[in-house]
């Protein structure tokens, strides 16, 4: 048990702790490149620094030989720290100057100068340049060249000396510092990575909490907004989908509810009759002949709804292909309509079509026929104690417009953005006509459209009827 708690408290895996790793990291890594730097490329780098200012005192001092500038020479030593000397070949010094504030620019003794002297004389050329560790290891960088004397008619030495115990000793001095400066750092970004971590990871910690309750069904989970816009982005996306998830699962409770009772009414009724055949009507012809009646609607109307649950799920599951070609709207709606004809008359419906301008369309014409047929269903099913139906082709810009108008109660308008919904009915619809139906139309009607990629929608007024239309590509 205690392991599992010291598990939980401390997830290796966790961003909590990776945050706060690749800080500490980041921050002893950067903190070892300037240790590293510091103490193996400083001497080194102030070395050649040195040794470049030398190289121009030295340069400046031979090509101004004959006109020298002891004033210069002087600044030389003071600035820089150095001790310069021009000496003849006989040993005759001819000039020196020093820092005498500094202890470390001391005259060169005889031995410095014969040694100065010996390397030149092997060197290939006419300079040389060493360090040389002293008493009290005190190291300094000597630089030697020959200068000629055009007045005395031959070459004299100068010789430059520097100190290097200087940056040895800031070495020392920054290497203690840098231990003060990397424990504050270390601590630094210690307490600042802790911090941004938890800050960081609190959210996410939520998030994960609602996302476990969302699991176990609990859409009315909310998930709060962060300072961080892509944390912010995943609440809100999260958020949408317990909406559209408790959506859902209302939809697939009224579904559930909506097919059982649709299912089971016709499966009674079918189930009354053929009791009533058996027990009163079998002798009866007339009477037998009204009760088989029944029973086959019934069973047509069980058929019907249930191949419209098979084409919904089909449509929805994207195992319909769509197949465009090009062909004429308007003949095959009127073959459509065509085939009302006779139903129009035996029950008084008066069915009314119109077009204007080109009707050729780019589209499934299978599928296209079967929303033409769901919206005039629709359109019988509702059309009040007019039972005018208007069918109309429009050519507009941005294809050809079919719509379907009914002149029955009409639609609330804050009930059409669900009309397209299973089995949902609009309160003001009423009931349904003797033409029956699955309650599945409109949703059908939307899924063809959609897989077109076709404008679709419903306009609706209380009392004066509804019109749905769809846009096609023009072909």
């Amino acid at each position: 048990m205690n392991t599992e708690k010291i598990k939980a408290k401390f997830d290796f895996k966790s961003i909590k702790f990776r945050l706060w790793a690749y800080f500490i990291f980041f921050s002893v890594v950067i903190l070892s490149i300037l240790c590293f730097l510091q103490t193996f490329f400083l001497q080194s780098y102030y070395e050649a620094m040195k040794t470049r200012e030398i190289l121009s005192a030295a340069n400046d001092i031979a090509d101004n030989y004959g006109n020298l500038d002891l004033v210069k020479m002087k600044e030389y030593a003071y600035e820089k720290d150095m001790y310069i000397r021009i000496e003849a070949p006989k040993g005759l010094v001819i000039y020196t100057a020093a820092n005498s504030t500094s202890p470390f620019s001391s005259d060169m003794n005889l031995e410095e100068v014969a040694e100065a002297k010996k390397r030149l004389a092997k060197s290939s050329s006419d300079t040389i340049t060493y360090t040389k560790e002293g008493d009290g290891h005190i190291r300094t960088l000597i630089y030697g060249k020959l200068i000629a004397d055009e007045k005395m008619g031959q070459q004299v030495f100068l010789f430059i000396r520097s100190p290097l115990t200087l940056v040895e000793s800031t070495v020392d001095i920054l290497a203690s510092q840098f231990l003060v400066v990397a424990f504050i750092a270390l601590f630094l970004a210690f307490s600042l990575s802790l911090y941004l971590s938890r800050h960081i990871s609190r959210p996410l910690t939520r998030i994960a909490k609602g996302a476990e309750k969302l699991a176990e069904g609990k859409y009315d989970v909310t998930f709060e907004p962060s300072t961080y816009s892509e944390i912010a982005r995943l609440s809100d996306a999260l958020t949408y989908a317990c909406t559209e998830l408790a959506k859902s699962d209302r939809l697939k409770q009224d579904l559930i509810a909506n097919v059982s009772h649709d299912l089971r009414t016709p499966l009674t009724m079918i189930k009354s009759y053929a009791e009533m055949i058996r027990d009163l009507s079998g002798d009866n012809p007339e009477k037998r002949e009204k009760h088989l009646k029944v029973i086959i609607d019934e069973t047509d109307r069980l058929n019907i709804l249930v191949s419209d649950l098979l084409t919904l799920s089909k449509m929805q599951a994207g195992t319909i292909p769509i197949e465009k070609k090009r062909y004429d709207l308007a003949e095959s709606v009127q073959n459509i309509l065509n085939s009302y004809a006779l139903m129009a008359e035996q029950e008084q419906y008066q069915i009314e079509f119109y077009k204007n301008g080109s009707t050729m369309v780019i589209a499934d014409e299978q599928r296209i026929k079967q929303v033409v047929i769901n919206l005039l269903n629709n359109a019988l099913h509702y059309c009040g104690e007019k039972k005018k139906v208007i069918v109309a082709l429009h050519q507009i810009t941005e294809g050809v417009l079919c719509q379907v108008t009914d002149f029955g109660k009409g639609i609330p308008e804050n009930e059409l953005e669900h009309i397209w919904e299973r089995y949902y009915r609009a309160s003001n619809h009423g009931e349904r006509s003797a033409t029956g139906g699955s309650g599945l139309g409109l949703a059908i009607v939307k899924e063809i459209l959609t897989l077109h990629g076709a404008k679709f929608g419903a306009e609706s007024k209380l009392n004066q009827g509804s019109t749905f239309w769809f846009i096609l590509k023009a072909g």
